[in-house]
């Protein structure tokens, strides 16, 4: 077992050593960065290694993407604006300035002259209007986000005007790391759309362009040189986001200096290496969360009332002191507490004793079922979760079979259309789009009733849906209004018991200290900047 463990490793860093030969340096220079000025007077970071727990790309299309690869696609693609939740403020991306009218229907924005595609074809406002439009109509991925948008439309050689159905945040839309990039028109239609996209394929206008990938495997990025913000200062001048699913191999690659930076390692490996003298543990504010789900359509999950037994065997305290270790809080409810419209407390604590009283009023009074527990291979501290969860069920007389899966293919089984096929129970991380509560409702409980998608507890409830579209529309006009609709959509969903609410999390990676000028911001969890770092020293 040892001898494959270190073969499979071994193979694991020939790969990363040729990705980055294939960059176009060597191994020297990408572990000192390479100091030396570049053309231009400019200072060249090298090349930056990322070793990510996931496959860097599941879906490469900017209008549907609407997972884990909002890190290499915010690289590629830019947005009107982007979001600052640490000032409450908005920098200007591909816009430059917008303006709203008295009602809070029409707004008008000013787009940024000057600014080319990767392919050096120039941006025009039809792009962006057709950009906008797609992934508004194409009703896949975030597509939901554009619900309060009736019209996009350029009213000038420089201006897009969007028209509203009722009032929404509008800046914090544009500003939305899913469906809301702007890419160009002609080569997007002149090349089939969605099926040039899935080939492996971008047409941005962000800092980096592809310069190759393995699928599921790596993405490497390379400098777009005529990118309009320049390349003034100290910049990386490619980067390699590789797929490293086994924690023992990310922890081992940071500490010898084969990785610039890393995530989701075990909160032990926090810990030890809190004390390093060669990397920082970055900890900071997360708007994301933990979640479970539960398959209500197969039983006997199919019973509410054994989903509320089941749910009061979860261990919530044991997992926040003894897995998360500090490195997370009790989850309350479907979104963070940090969130504007969560609930203060938990709908379910850890009770044996209710839960069997529950399992015997289902008609289960012994247990006596079988389920599987799914989470994503390769995150110890889920693993470790599902263990102890385990233990509980099986007190109760449930057989629990634990399977780790990679995140790709865990969520490819969550989507079968048989609910045999699916999974009885699994785990997943769960972060805004637009940092609004609609964010986690409208994603992960609204009626999916063609395709599933993100709703992954295959609930559907018209009362709940109407009530989210409520609480959406006041979100606009009436904050506290709408935090009290939200609250009830709440209560409706722990009463029915769709979902095991585990953690609150914070945002936590490993970076080499040579690494400056590292941040990440809570209204784009999971998602870097890398124009914003270079190494030094």
């Amino acid at each position: 077992m040892k001898m494959k463990k270190i073969s499979k490793l071994l193979v694991v860093l020939m790969v990363i050593a040729l990705a980055l030969s294939a960059c176009g340096g060597n191994g020297n220079e990408a572990e000192t960065g390479g100091d030396e000025p570049a053309e231009g007077g400019n200072a060249d970071s090298g090349v930056l290694m990322m070793a990510s727990y996931v496959a860097p790309v599941i879906d490469w299309d900017p209008s549907i993407a609407f997972s884990t690869e909002s890190l290499v696609l915010a690289n590629f693609y830019e947005t009107l604006l982007r979001y600052d939740s640490e000032k409450d403020e908005f920098i200007p991306i591909l816009a430059t300035d917008y303006e709203t009218s008295d009602d809070g229907l029409t707004w008008t924005f000013t787009i940024r002259e000057g600014v080319k595609f990767h392919d050096g074809s120039d941006m025009t406002t039809d792009d962006v209007v057709y950009s906008l439009n797609r992934s508004k109509d194409i009703a896949k991925g975030a597509s939901f986000i554009w619900d309060p948008v009736s019209e996009i439309k350029a009213t000038g050689d420089w201006t897009v005007e969007m028209t509203l159905d009722y009032p929404a945040p509008l800046d914090l839309i544009v500003s939305c790391a899913y469906s809301a990039y702007v890419f160009s028109e002609a080569v997007v239609e002149g090349n089939g759309g969605t099926d040039w996209f899935q080939e492996g394929n971008e047409i941005g206008t962000a800092p980096y362009m592809l310069q190759s990938q393995v699928p599921d495997d790596e993405v490497v990025m390379e400098k777009f040189e005529e990118y309009w913000g320049g390349w003034d200062g100290n910049h990386f001048s490619k980067v390699l986001v590789k797929n490293v699913g086994e924690n023992a191999s990310r922890r081992m690659m940071i500490e010898k200096g084969e990785a610039d930076l890393t995530n989701s390692l075990m909160v032990e490996d926090y810990i030890e290496l809190q004390d390093s003298d060669t990397v920082t543990v970055y900890n900071s504010s997360s708007f994301a969360n933990t979640i479970g789900f539960w398959n209500t359509q197969h039983p006997p999950f199919d019973n509410v009332n054994v989903r509320k037994a089941l749910n009061y065997a979860f261990p919530y305290d044991e997992v926040v002191t003894n897995v998360s270790k500090g490195f997370a809080t009790l989850g309350t409810g479907p979104i963070p507490v940090s969130m504007w419209g969560s609930v203060e407390d938990p709908p379910y604590t850890f009770d044996m004793d209710k839960a069997k009283e529950l399992l015997t009023e289902a008609g289960y009074p012994d247990g006596g079922f079988d389920m599987t527990l799914t989470y994503i291979s390769g995150v110890e501290d889920r693993k470790k979760s599902a263990e102890l969860f385990k233990a509980n069920l099986e007190e109760l007389g449930v057989n629990v079979e634990i399977v780790g899966l990679p995140w790709e293919q865990m969520w490819e089984k969550a989507k079968s259309t048989k609910p045999e096929d699916r999974q009885d129970w699994l785990s997943i991380a769960w972060w805004p789009d637009v940092v609004t509560p609609a964010s986690w409702f409208k994603a992960l409980y609204y009626t999916e009733p063609d395709e599933i998608f993100w709703n992954l507890a295959y609930y559907s409830n018209p009362d709940l849906d109407k009530l989210i579209d409520e609480a959406d529309v006041l979100s606009g006009t009436d904050r506290d209004a709408a935090a009290k609709a939200y609250q009830d959509c709440a209560n409706i969903l722990a009463e029915d018991a769709v979902s095991t609410y585990i953690t609150d999390g914070t945002s936590t990676y490993v970076i080499q200290n040579t690494l400056q000028n590292f941040s990440e911001d809570p209204a784009y969890p999971y998602v870097l900047f890398f124009y914003d770092f270079y190494r030094e020293g």
